[in-house]
């Protein structure tokens, strides 16, 4: 059973790059942020507004996790999302953690020529949900986005191709299905690979 968890911050290429690993792979890829805007879409809410409604109740964020813990123990499955790693970790679900990093000027460059407005604009709006997040992953569930300690695989984005990410991804993804094929029964087998020098 093959189970990958991809995050990142808006702009870092998470996307991009599960693209590349579903091709190779072929396996089934959910984007967590389309459950986030699936539900959005359900109460007539927009995104901003949605997450106001998060940070005041938790029980709407709880029930999105859950549903990503679920497709985790599924198994066999590409899950994109910012916390899908650390619900991997913390429900201690046999996955290869990987987290994409990637500088905040290229970030935003990214975030423009997909979403469009100003430089100014999109660096205002990612700063914005990033601390509307970071807020309230760190009052719900004591998580702290800039700890990479849970993750496998930490890289960098930002003057690299997609491809060239991915074959670093399925590299470390063998090696994790060895460790985790010759753990003991009952061990929490995970793997840690280095961060590229350019991470």
């Amino acid at each position: 059973m093959v189970t990958v968890t991809v995050g990142g911050l808006p702009g870092t290429g998470t996307s991009t790059l599960c693209g590349v690993l579903q091709e190779r792979t072929g396996l089934r890829y959910v984007y967590a942020g389309r459950i986030f805007r699936d539900e959005a879409r359900r109460r007539g809410m927009d995104l901003a507004a949605f997450g106001a409604l998060c940070q005041q109740d938790p029980s709407v964020d709880q029930a999105l996790d859950d549903r990503q813990v679920a497709l985790l123990r599924e198994g066999d499955v590409l899950l994109e999302g910012r916390l899908s790693g650390w619900l991997a970790h913390r429900d201690r679900v046999h996955a290869l953690k990987v987290w994409v990093v990637c500088e905040e000027p290229e970030r935003v460059r990214r975030l423009v020529d997909r979403d469009g407005g100003s430089v100014a604009e999109q660096a205002e709006r990612a700063a914005e949900r990033e601390r509307s997040e970071a807020d309230r992953y760190r009052r719900y569930y004591g998580i702290d986005l800039a700890d990479l300690a849970p993750y496998d695989l930490v890289l960098d984005s930002t003057h690299r191709l997609p491809g060239d990410l991915a074959d670093e991804v399925l590299a470390a993804l063998e090696s994790h299905k060895v460790a985790t094929v010759q753990a003991e029964p009952g061990d929490a087998a995970t793997t840690r690979t280095a961060p590229t020098e350019s991470s």
